[in-house]
C-alpha cells in the first residue's frame, strides 16, 4: 500500500510541476510580433535566378499585434528548420496592426510599403514542409510554426495563415 502511494504522490507531484512549467513556456512566446503567414511555394516554376526568378513572390508575413507598442525589428532573426536565416539589421518600426513582408529577391526596402527583401535570390522556405522561427533581438523565440504542404495548405496555393 504504501508503495502505491508514494507512486501516485510522485506521479502528483510530477503532473503539478508540468502545470508550473507550462505558463513559463507560453510566456516564451508572449511576443507582440508574430508570424501571420507565409507564401511557401511562390507561384511559377521555382527559379531563383535574380533577373527573371520569382524568389520575390516567396515572402513570410510578420505583424505586430499589440494594441499599443511599436516595435522595432532591428535584430530580430527569422529561421527555417535547417538553419537558414536573416536578420533584420535596420531598423523597421511596426505600429501597432502594422505589418511587413520580407521577401526573397533583390530590392528596396520600404516601410510604407511594408517590405524587407532578403537580398538574396535563393528560396528560404521548403515546398513540402518547413518550420520558420522568429527570434527577438534578446535571442529568446517569439514565434514558431511548422507547416506541410498536405496538411497545412488545403487549398494547395502555396500559401498558409498562422495568425488572423
Amino acid at each position: 500500500m504504501r508503495i502505491r502511494h508514494a507512486i501516485s504522490t510522485v506521479a502528483a507531484a510530477a503532473a503539478i510541476a508540468a502545470v508550473a512549467v507550462a505558463p513559463a513556456q507560453a510566456a516564451e512566446y508572449s511576443s507582440a510580433l508574430k508570424i501571420k503567414g507565409v507564401q511557401y511555394d511562390a507561384p511559377g516554376p521555382d527559379s531563383n535566378k535574380c533577373s527573371t526568378g520569382n524568389a520575390k513572390e516567396e515572402y513570410l508575413t510578420i505583424k505586430n499585434y499589440s494594441s499599443k507598442a511599436t516595435v522595432n525589428l532591428k535584430g530580430y532573426v527569422v529561421k527555417d528548420a535547417t538553419g537558414n536565416r536573416f536578420t533584420f539589421s535596420t531598423s523597421h518600426y511596426l505600429e501597432p496592426g502594422d505589418y511587413i513582408k520580407l521577401r526573397g529577391g533583390h530590392g528596396t526596402d520600404s516601410d510604407a510599403k511594408n517590405v524587407v527583401y532578403r537580398q538574396n535570390c535563393n528560396f528560404i522556405w521548403n515546398n513540402d514542409k518547413d518550420t520558420i522561427y522568429l527570434y527577438k533581438p534578446s535571442g529568446s523565440r517569439a514565434d514558431v510554426h511548422a507547416y506541410t504542404k498536405s496538411g497545412s495548405d488545403p487549398d494547395r496555393n502555396g500559401y498558409v495563415n498562422f495568425h488572423g
